[in-house]
Formats: C-alpha cells, structure tokens, sequence
C-alpha cells in the first residue's frame, strides 16, 4: 500500500559551491536592505489579480515572440509533440479481476481516456480496448478543463465488483473534487459519493463508507492548506454528518485516512498524522466510537504492504526494539494480528538490510509473495522476497543490463505483477511476472525515440567539498574531442529523498543528444539514492552540502573537458528549481545557461505560499532565528546582485500551480527587469506544478526550453565564444 500523504506530498519532483559563502554574504547586506521586511513584489504574489496577470501576460508574449520566431522551434514543437502523443508508447496500467485499467492521451485525447482490456488482449501488440471514462466528452460536456488525477477503488469480493472514487482537478491543481464511479455499469454512481474542490484525501472503509479528510470549514485546514480532520462518511448521508475520527493539531503538515486489508479480510480503518514532512503518527480506529490507538512505529518511517500475518515497515531512523537494533533503511515486519489482538507492538524481525551503497525502494506484495525494490549503486533492481522455514530470503529476477529497474504494479489480490525496465539510451520494456511459477516475459517494448547510434553512458564519482564521493551520469556521443566545446545540460534535484535514475527521455534525446549535446544527470545528496542518510545529510542548516555537490559535479566536468562553461546549461524543477536560482548566486560564472522550472526562490516567505509550511522540515524556518539566518545566505530571492554579470536565465512556471506559488518565479524575474538584466519567461496559464495540463502544452514547454538551450550553447560555439 502506497502511504496516503506521501501519495499527496512527493510531489516536488515535477518533471522530469567552492566558495558559495563569499557570495552569500556578500548578497545577505542588500537584502536585508531591500526585501527582509518590506517586500515590494508583493503584488506578484497575487495569483490572478489583474495587475499581476497583465505583467505575466507582457512576459509570455515577450518570450514566445522571441523563442516561437527561432527557426528550429517549429522542428522542436512537431518533435516533441511526436515523441509525446505517439502511440508507440507502453500502456501501463493495473490489473483488477483479469482485466488492465489504463490512462490513456494522445493527440485526438488530449485529456485522455480511462480504458481497459482483457489481460489476454493485454498480452497482444493491439489490444481491444474499452473505454470506462472519457475525459475529453466529460470536459466538453461539463465545461470544465479536467485534468484526470487517478481512482481508487474498492473491490467488494463478494460481488466481484468495484466501485471508485474518481479524482478530478480542474486545470491540473491538487485540489480535486472526487465522484464515485460503476466500473460494471461504466458510470457515475447517481446519488453516490461526491466531495467538493478541495485538496483531500480519501479511503474506502467497505462499499458503503468512507473514511475522508477534506476541508470542512474555517480551521479545518493546517497551516499548510492541508486538511487536518479525518471523519466517517456513510452512504446515503450528507457529508456534513460525517463523523470525526480524529483531528490533528493546526500546525501539522496535514491528517490522512488509509485502510489496511488484513490477510482474513478485515479492513482497518487506520490515519496518518504527518507531524513534519518527514514524521507522522500512526493511528489504528478500533470500532465506532472507540478511541484511537496509535501504531507504535518510529515517526520517521514508512508502513508497508501486509504479506500473510507480517506487516512491513521501512525504516529511516534507527529503532531499538528491546534488544534488536535496527538501522535506518533497514526494512522490517512484525505480527500485525498479534498488535490488533494486544494493542501493543510484538516481536519485530529483520527482512532486509541494505548494504552502504544500496537503498530500498519499496515493498510490494504480489500474491502469495512480496517483490522488494532496490537501488544498487544508483541503478535499479528488483528481487524476490520470502518468508521460507521462518527465514526471510531474497532472490534475483532476471531483468536486463544496468538501468532503472522497478514494480509497474503489484497487488495482493493478484498473481500477476508488471515490472518496468529502462536505461538512458534503452526504451521502456514491460515485463509480465508469474508470482507462482517465477516465470518472467516481455510483455511490451517501445521502439526507439530518438537515434542513439554512437552515444555511450558513463559513471563518475567526484569528491564534494567535504570529501564525499557524489556519483553522477554523463550521456554523450562516443567521439567527442573533449576540448570543452560540447554543449552539455546538467540535471538535478537534491531533495525530499527522491532519487534521479536513469531514465529513457524520448524529447531529451530527440532535441537535445540527436543534436550533439550532452546530458548529465547529477546524484547530489538531499536526494534518496544511497538511503535517508543521504537525504538527511543535505537538510535544514546542511543545505549548502546539496550546492556544493551539484557545483563540484559542474566542476569536475569541465575538469575533464566535456564542457566549458560557455556551453554547459543547468535545468530542475519545484526544489530543483530552487537549486537553479542558488546556482545563479552563488557560481554564475559556472553556467550559460539556467533553466528555472515552477521553482521555490524566495524562501523567507516560503513557508506562507500554498503548501510551502508542509516543507520547513526539509528547508528549515524562517521563523526559528538560526535557520532564518541560513535562508539568508541561499534564498535567490534575496542574494540577487543588481550589479553581478549573470547568465541569461529562463522562468518557467504555471498560474494554476496550487503547490508550489507562481510568485516566486515572478518575483525573482521582476529583479531582473528592474536591473535592466536580460531574462526569459513563460507561465502557462493552466498546468498546475507540471506547468503542462496535457501533451501539447508539454509539447510546446519542451520546446521553448530546448529552443532557448539550444541558442544559448549551441549557437554560442557557432558563432564563437565570446
């Protein structure tokens, strides 16, 4: 089972220094001189106040013009566009009583089409799909911009029947309103369920009841715009008399409801408390009226799938436990009808411990049988998991080379599992695996997206500037002259414990390794790669480690002459992008190019803006003196230099991005304005975090970075460095 809040929350990953204190401090003066108390952007914090909106509309037509009037953009649109909406893609999807649900946009779909077909049909090149919901005649019909944001459903046994609770947002934001849907009757359920617009959470309890967490009134909400409230709703009643369960404190990042299936059938109605961003309580609901009873596991934790009587728990702090000591990554189980039975924690055992360079994934049962996913050195793999003779055992699956391996789909109720393969220049394969006879085939594979002829990939490690060895991947063609003239775009992110892997990228590879550059995918710590420790290690106060690991990645490229900094861009997203506008304070000189997507830039005031207060655990608060005085020395924002030689950056970010605030791109774009310093940006007006709501947008975001990278260090080299 997927952790409802960490279903909501890990979402900062949208798309997909040597000397930093000397600028810092140098930077710290003029903005505690001009934003620490009085920020006069603040109108640009208005999402759609008029005045806002014609300053973002100046912009978009300002930037279009130029990037739209490129002579590639054309080209570049059209492939993007190609590699987006092609139907030589892999339709991945979930199995519910022998028959595959999948989502599906292409070029006539635009918003897409919810489908399903027979497991037989599934295994063929052209299965014989069914549609359940069309969004695009849902939209049309309803006049709304619905943007599919996934169903959970109930499967009553019994019947062999499901109902689901379908999750719309209008324009792409968190917010959704949910509607239950007849997977047998393929409609919506009349007088079934229905909740408002709200960002919400819910879990099906039995066929008639919900359990739901949704914004219930004035200060209902935490002071991260989360809802803090779980409560009961019955079927055939109002909302408004669903009964509380229980209610969180204002300052927690938010209360979520989940159920537990346990191996007799009984579900568990069960709410997580996320205390932080990185800490929740776990509570048990016995019965009706019953008080809660909280699930005695570390609050920095994950709680896993049930496997017969075991429930697993995936550690990320160390846990005693009488006289066992477990260590953070470790994975462990224990009895869990044995806790239902005494309300008190039994025996824990140890299932798995991952070695120094290796980090669990996730656990995930598939029949009779859980599959474990692993990193090994930043490469993925998946294997068997077991209790044998009272023995916990793992086993290889035999899947290819040295790339991302991972579970695609797995469930109790099935004995089918769908596991997924990739590499940088190697298309996604899905492959079908037989829980009870470990048989394991080639379902489907994608064609190539690009032409990888003569590109090779390769591994580097690069000691950080405290000794840590930082990995990170370089995609390149086999013959370049290292004499630092390839144009080279370096990734990263470095936060929330989410790991970069390798990952088949069709428009990278078709705009960006076709024409000759290079691609760099850094591994800096703040991110999961090697386990917690190696997020825990770039949090709060340590955050300068996650910009020394990314400069030092930079550093040691052009050390080795793949690039200079004349041609070498950056590129990342939401935390990424906050990594983006560090780079542009703290080494400008490092970088001719800097593309900042939907981005956190001003982080004195992040912790105010949409769901920014959900993350003061991993940045630390501005409301605490010495963590504030930290924020100073990083936030772009506030270290822009009016007087500093910049690169020429480019904004990107989405009006309807209701988690991380437009503002803050548009603010830090307005200190380039009034310096009179040269920049790009563009906001689309839909979109939410993604800054795309469907393929076409996508396509058109793809290109206009692609087109501006492509000037910038590309046409640099043409024409000559300057």
């Amino acid at each position: 089972m997927i952790r409802p809040f960490m279903r909501v929350l890990v979402f900062l990953f949208c798309f997909a220094g040597l000397a930093p204190a000397a600028s810092g401090e140098e930077a710290s003066s003029y903005m505690s001189e001009a934003f620490s108390e009085n920020d006069p952007h603040l109108w640009l914090e208005e999402v759609e106040g008029d005045e806002a909106l014609a300053w973002v509309r100046r912009q978009n037509e300002r930037t279009l013009a130029d990037l739209e009037s490129d002579p590639d953009y054309g080209s570049y649109e059209t492939a993007a566009m190609d590699v987006l909406t092609s139907k030589e893609r892999i339709p991945y999807g979930r199995i519910r009583s022998g028959k595959v649900y999948n989502f599906w946009q292409d070029e006539t779909h635009v918003r897409g089409l919810w489908r399903r077909t027979s497991l037989e049909s599934y295994r063929d090149e052209e299965p014989d799909w069914e549609t359940v919901l069309d969004l695009d005649a849902l939209a049309e019909d309803e006049g709304k911009n619905w943007v599919f944001k996934g169903a959970d459903c109930f499967h009553d046994k019994p019947s062999n029947s499901y109902r689901c609770l379908v999750s719309l947002s209008d324009g792409g934001k968190d917010a959704v309103i949910k509607r239950e849907f007849d997977l047998e009757a393929l409609n919506f359920v009349v007088d079934g369920f229905v909740t408002p617009e709200a960002k919400q959470d819910s879990a099906w309890a039995g066929p008639d009841t919900l359990l739901i967490s949704t914004d219930w009134g004035e200060g209902s909400l935490t002071e991260s715009g989360y809802p803090r409230v779980v409560k009961r709703w019955k079927r055939g009643t109002p909302l408004s008399d669903a009964v509380e369960l229980l209610s969180g404190d204002v300052e927690d990042v938010g209360v979520w409801p989940y159920t537990i299936e346990m191996s007799d059938g009984r579900i568990l109605s069960c709410v997580e408390e996320s205390d932080t961003f990185f800490t929740s309580t776990h509570w048990w609901i016995p019965e009706e009226g019953a008080a809660p009873v909280r699930i005695p596991i570390p609050s920095k934790s994950g709680l896993g799938d049930v496997l017969g009587k075991w429930i697993f728990i995936l550690l990320k702090e160390d846990w005693t436990v009488g006289d066992e000591a477990f260590l953070s990554g470790d994975l462990v189980a224990f009895d869990l009808a044995a806790f239902i039975e005494t309300k008190s924690l039994p025996a824990v055992e140890l299932v798995f411990r991952p070695s120094e360079v290796q980090a669990v994934n996730s656990v995930r049962v598939a029949g009779e049988i859980a599959l474990l996913s692993l990193d090994d050195k930043v490469t993925g793999q998946v294997l068997r998991l077991e209790e044998v003779e009272g023995e916990w055992r793992v086993g290889p699956i035999d899947l290819p080379g040295r790339g991302q391996a991972g579970i695609a789909f797995a469930d109790e109720d099935e004995t089918v599992a769908f596991l997924t393969y990739e590499g940088f220049l190697t298309p996604d394969s899905l492959f079908e695996f037989d829980t009870e006879t470990g048989r394991i085939g080639l379902l489907k594979s994608l064609p190539p997206k690009f032409d990888a002829g003569g590109l090779v990939v390769e591994q580097f490690f690069v000691e950080s500037t405290d000794g840590t060895r930082v990995p990170y991947f370089v995609i390149h063609r086999e013959d370049i002259a290292f004499d630092g003239e390839t144009p080279t775009l370096l990734y990263g992110y470095g936060g929330f414990q989410i790991s970069l892997n390798p990952g088949y990228n069709g428009t990278t590879g078709r705009l960006w390794l076709e024409k000759g550059g290079a691609y760099v995918l850094a591994n800096i710590r703040g991110g999961g790669e090697f386990g917690p420790s190696w997020h825990q290690a770039g949090l709060k106060l340590n955050r300068q480690r996650v910009y020394d690991d990314f400069i030092a990645v930079a550093e040691d490229l052009i050390a080795r002459k793949f690039t200079s900094p004349a041609h070498l861009g950056i590129m990342g997203g939401s935390n990424g992008g906050l990594l983006m506008g560090v780079m542009l304070n703290q080494r400008p000189d490092l970088w001719n190019a800097v593309v900042v997507q939907v981005p956190l830039l001003d982080m004195l005031r992040y912790h105010l803006l949409l769901a920014g207060a959900s993350w003061v655990d991993e940045y630390g608060s501005p409301g605490v003196p010495e963590e504030r005085a930290f924020l100073e020395t990083i936030s772009p924002y506030h270290n822009f230099n009016p007087e500093k030689e910049y690169p020429v950056p480019f904004f990107v970010t989405s009006t309807k991005d209701d988690r991380v605030h437009p503002g803050h791109a548009r603010k830090m774009a307005r200190l380039f304005e009034e310096a009179g310093l040269p920049f790009l940006y563009y906001e689309n007006i839909d979109g939410g975090h993604s800054a795309a709501a469907n393929q076409a947008e996508r396509a058109r975001r793809n290109a206009l970075e692609f087109v501006y990278l492509k000037r910038r260090l590309f046409d640099e080299k043409e024409s000559g460095d300057e």
